[in-house]
């Protein structure tokens, strides 16, 4: 899947984005909708998917064998892996979703933001062999502290919250300076629009007040709240 940067102005730089996959159809709907379509569109990111199955040795495109040492499930093999990333022009930074890997923060996602090139590998079955870990990707993340069916839906999150980031894309720099975890662990304050009254529930009246300073302060202030109560700063904790 490549962009189309003519469409719509092209941005400073193009980053290539690559998913590797046993499942590229996966990736075919959400990568042209909303953002990361926009993106496209843009001209600040191109897409790539790669069907792993393509780099199997064998009639039957086996990507996966028994794990040694015995245990349940199948363990994806490195083989794939390894040709599938050497065959890529542009594999810049490799990294590879799985639940060992280091949880995944906004400010993750703007450090990959500014890298010119990112694959991302895709696993599937029990495991991926610990020496596409150890050797090929240069970094481990995973989304959260759950299991996934594979990390398709993981690269998608992955993706989509890197190329929001990039120049352009959003085209309203206030839009993402107000999200949540963009100045660090703090989360962003409640959101409200019409109608002011809603089956009995009001807007704030602070909000209605046209006072662009008793609005600023009332949100910060409720994102200091909420913060304290959702996500408390560990350093605090007895």
């Amino acid at each position: 899947m490549k962009s189309d940067a003519g469409v719509g102005g092209r941005a400073e730089r193009l980053m290539r984005l690559t998913f590797v996959t046993i499942f590229p159809e996966f990736f075919e709907v959400p990568l042209a909708t909303s953002i990361p379509g926009r993106a496209v569109r843009h001209g600040s990111v191109e897409y790539q998917v790669v069907d792993l199955r393509d780099f199997t040795r064998d009639r039957h495109r086996t990507v996966d064998d028994v794990p040694y040492g015995g245990g349940g499930g199948m363990v994806m093999k490195p083989e794939p892996f390894f040709e599938a990333v050497e065959s890529l022009d542009r594999a810049g930074r490799v990294i590879l979703l799985s639940p060992r890997g280091r949880l995944f923060t906004h400010r993750d996602a703007v450090r990959l933001s500014l890298e010119p090139s990112l694959t991302l590998l895709c696993g599937h079955y029990k495991d991926v062999d610990q020496r596409v870990a150890d050797h090929l990707a240069d970094e481990e993340i995973s989304i959260g502290d759950y299991v996934l069916s594979g990390g398709e839906a993981a690269a998608l999150v992955v993706a989509d919250a890197i190329v929001r980031l990039l120049p352009g894309v959003l085209g309203d720099h206030d839009s993402a300076a107000s999200d949540s975890f963009y100045d660090g662990r703090r989360l962003s304050a409640p959101s409200y629009t019409r109608p002011a009254v809603y089956r009995g529930h009001e807007v704030p009246e602070v909000l209605r007040s046209g006072d662009h300073a008793r609005v600023e302060a009332w949100r910060g202030a409720e994102a200091e709240r909420i913060s304290a109560a959702r996500r408390p700063d560990p350093s605090r904790r007895r």
